[in-house]
């Protein structure tokens, strides 16, 4: 298994660069400069400004130099941000992001899990039919959209929670809960398809025949095995909603990264744009290969296939 991550990890490093490449290239290509829209800036304020960030230079001097930083691990000085490195501007807003994304991941998930095996377990019934109206609904309705319904409802009519802003926990509560039906959908979807198959299994008849009771078969047989293919989905749904949801964040005032990436884009602020897009990039690998370790604790024939290629 040792050799497995360590390979994984060297492929991590590969597709890293190519993002951080691409990226870099495709904010050249960008209409516009970061000072392009300050109109008070004259064009000698502007040299000495393009000169401070080295953005005189050739596109390939300023590539690798560019390069080099990443070594060094200096995702450069914000454009937005006088002196505000890029690394210090994502950790500052990774919390708000941290916080909403895993109460939403953590709802979510289990209530999906959940709703899934209520609706496998109650196949073609009115339970079932439920189950698949709220999986539909869940998986149509964007998270903004629901995000505007729960402001305007439970903060503005109810007075229940604050509308905007994060003052308080509270204040997480509502955006959580908008970002909470798209991983609750999709997993009730895929834990009901992947739990029907396991209960026409030849080894849960048998595990009846032993004289199991049905609480039992479920528990020790059908959750386990119906797990693999949810945790396929919940590794980049949580790398998508850790790392902030771009609409959400900015609905509800919420210092997040997602927020942040939608002003650099505004903005031009190059730096912050490939830093975040790299920050990005990296969650999603680091998920893909928790979901990949997660399969061979729940399946070991996963696990035995890993060790084959160890050897």
């Amino acid at each position: 298994m040792l050799k497995y991550i360590l390979k994984r990890l060297g492929y991590m490093i590969l597709t890293l660069f190519i993002v951080a490449s691409i990226t870099f290239f495709m904010m050249k290509l960008m209409p516009g400069t970061p000072f392009s829209n300050q109109d008070k800036l004259s064009a000698a304020q502007l040299k000495i400004m393009n000169e401070q960030y080295g953005l005189n230079k050739p596109i390939w001097q300023q590539y690798l130099i560019y390069l080099g930083n990443l070594l060094h691990g200096d995702f450069g000085t914000s454009f937005q941000f006088s002196n505000q490195p890029v690394l210090s501007l994502i950790t500052s807003r990774l919390k708000p992001s941290l916080l909403i994304g895993s109460q939403a991941m953590i709802i979510g998930s289990l209530l999906g899990i959940l709703l899934g095996a209520v609706a496998a377990i109650n196949k073609n019934n009115w339970i079932d039919s439920l189950a698949t109206f709220v999986s539909i609904v869940g998986i149509s309705v964007p998270s903004f959209v629901l995000g505007v319904l729960l402001q305007f409802f439970i903060a503005f009519k109810w007075h229940m929670f604050p509308i905007a802003g994060f003052d308080n926990w509270q204040a997480s509560v509502l955006p959580s809960l908008a970002l909470a039906v798209s991983p609750l959908a999709q997993t009730a979807r895929f834990m009901r398809t992947e739990m029907v198959d396991v209960l026409n299994s030849d080894y849960i008849e048998l595990s009846k025949a032993k004289g199991n009771t049905r609480w039992q078969t479920v528990v020790k047989h059908t959750l386990r095995n119906s797990l693999i293919p949810v945790i396929t989905i919940l590794g980049p749904l949580t790398a998508n909603i850790l790392t902030g949801s771009l609409v959400v964040e900015n609905i509800f005032s919420i210092p997040g990264i997602g927020e942040q990436f939608v002003k650099s884009i505004m903005t031009n602020d190059y730096p912050t744009i490939m830093g975040l897009t790299i920050f990005y990039a990296l969650m999603f690998m680091v998920m893909l290969l928790i979901t990949d370790i997660l399969y061979s604790l729940i399946d070991p024939r996963i696990r035995l296939t890993n060790d084959k290629e160890e050897n």
